[in-house]
C-alpha cells in the first residue's frame, strides 16, 4: 500500500517521465518509485547524465529506474519508444523553462517546448490511445492576469508575458482541444511558484540560497546579488507540487481537466530572501539589486486558485515554506561541499 490508500489503483503501473533530469523530476521519481510503481525517464542521450539525479534520488531508487533515450524534437526517436515500451501514463516535465532565456533563445524554446510536445502526443496517439499523459503547463501562460491582487482561475484569460509562457499556452490550447476532441487522455496542471532542493541558481529564490551557501562556506563576499524583490507569488515546495500531479493522474475523474496547482500565502519576493537569511545566521550581508536579474517584462502579482484540484485529488501542501526555505539552503550547502 503506497501514501495515498485512498486511491483505488494497482500497483506496479508504468510511468514515463520526461524531464527526469530536470528540477521536479527526480522528485516526482521517488514518489513514484515508493508508491510502487516502475519508473522509467527520457534522457535525451547516453552521455551519463542521468547519474546527475543521485544528488535527490537516492541509490534504493535510482538502481530500479529504467532510462530510455530519445529526444523530444525527433518524432523517430520518440515514436520508437512508444513501440518498444508500453506506458500507462507520462508526465510530461520536459521543457526550456527558464523565462529569461525564453528571451534571448525563443526559437529554441518554442523548438522544445511546442514541436517537442506535438511530437510526444503524436507518438502516444499512434501507438498507445489508452496511456494518460500529463501536460505540465505552467502559471506563466496568465501573465499579469492576476495583478489586481486576485486569484486566477483556470478559466481566466491567457495572457503570457514571455516567450516561454506563450510557448506554453500553444500547447495548452493543443491539448485542450485533442482533450475535447476525444484524440488523447490526460490533463493540463498549471503549477505556480515552486521551489526546493534542485532548484536551479538561475532562478530567484534558488539563486538567492545558493549565494548564501557560498557565503557561509566563505567563497563569497556577503554581498547578495538580486532581481525585483517587489513582486508578490505564491511560493510551494517542489514535492506538494509533484505530488498534485500524481493525485490528479491516479483520479480518472481529473482526465480532461485543467488545474491550478498553488498554495495559499502571497508573499512579497524578498520575503523568501529574509527566511533564507534568517535561516543561514550571517550577519552583515548586503543587498544589491543586479540588472541581469530583472525580467524585460516582469510579473507583478500572481496568485492561483487550486479549488478544484483539491476537491477531485484531497490534494494539500505539507511542508510549510520556512521547511522548503531550510531544504533548499542545506542542498547547497552539501552541493557546494561537494
Amino acid at each position: 500500500m503506497g501514501l495515498f490508500p485512498f486511491l483505488n489503483y494497482n500497483n506496479n503501473m508504468k510511468f514515463l517521465i520526461t524531464g527526469i533530469t530536470g528540477f521536479a523530476g527526480p522528485h516526482l521519481a521517488n514518489l513514484l518509485h515508493k508508491e510502487g510503481h516502475e519508473v522509467f525517464g527520457l534522457v535525451r542521450c547516453s552521455n551519463g547524465r542521468e547519474s546527475d539525479i543521485r544528488d535527490i534520488v537516492p541509490d534504493s531508487v535510482y538502481s530500479d529506474i529504467k532510462f530510455v533515450y530519445g529526444d523530444l524534437t525527433n518524432f523517430r526517436m520518440l515514436n520508437n519508444i512508444f513501440t518498444e515500451e508500453k506506458f500507462d501514463g507520462v508526465f510530461h516535465l520536459g521543457a526550456q523553462s527558464h523565462p529569461p532565456t525564453s528571451f534571448v533563445d525563443p526559437l529554441g524554446t518554442f523548438e522544445s517546448n511546442v514541436m517537442g510536445t506535438v511530437n510526444l502526443i503524436k507518438a502516444i496517439e499512434d501507438n498507445q490511445p489508452d496511456c494518460k499523459l500529463m501536460f505540465c503547463s505552467t502559471s506563466e501562460v496568465y501573465g499579469n492576469e492576476g495583478q489586481d491582487g486576485r486569484k486566477i482561475k483556470i478559466d481566466n484569460t491567457l495572457l503570457p508575458a514571455n516567450p516561454y509562457g506563450a510557448s506554453k499556452a500553444a500547447i495548452d490550447l493543443y491539448m485542450q482541444e485533442r482533450m475535447i476532441n476525444g484524440k488523447l487522455k490526460g490533463f493540463i496542471t498549471r503549477a505556480f511558484s515552486h521551489t526546493g532542493p534542485r532548484r536551479g541558481k538561475n532562478f530567484s529564490i534558488s539563486c538567492d540560497a545558493h549565494q548564501i551557501a557560498r557565503m557561509m562556506k566563505g567563497y563569497q563576499d556577503k554581498t547578495l546579488s538580486v532581481g525585483n524583490l517587489e513582486t508578490v507569488r505564491v511560493v510551494i515546495d517542489v514535492r506538494d507540487c509533484v505530488k498534485a500531479y500524481y493525485l490528479a493522474m491516479m483520479n480518472d475523474a481529473c482526465m480532461g481537466k485543467i488545474f491550478n496547482v498553488c498554495g495559499d500565502v502571497p508573499r512579497k519576493m524578498g520575503a523568501y530572501t529574509d527566511m533564507l537569511l534568517d535561516i543561514s545566521k550571517l550577519e552583515g550581508v548586503e543587498t544589491w539589486v543586479n540588472p541581469k536579474y530583472y525580467r524585460p517584462i516582469d510579473i507583478d502579482y500572481q496568485h492561483g486558485d487550486s479549488t478544484e484540484l483539491k476537491e477531485l485529488t484531497g490534494w494539500e501542501p505539507e511542508y510549510t515554506i520556512e521547511q522548503t526555505m531550510q531544504d533548499l539552503l542545506d542542498y547547497w550547502c552539501a552541493k557546494i561541499g561537494e
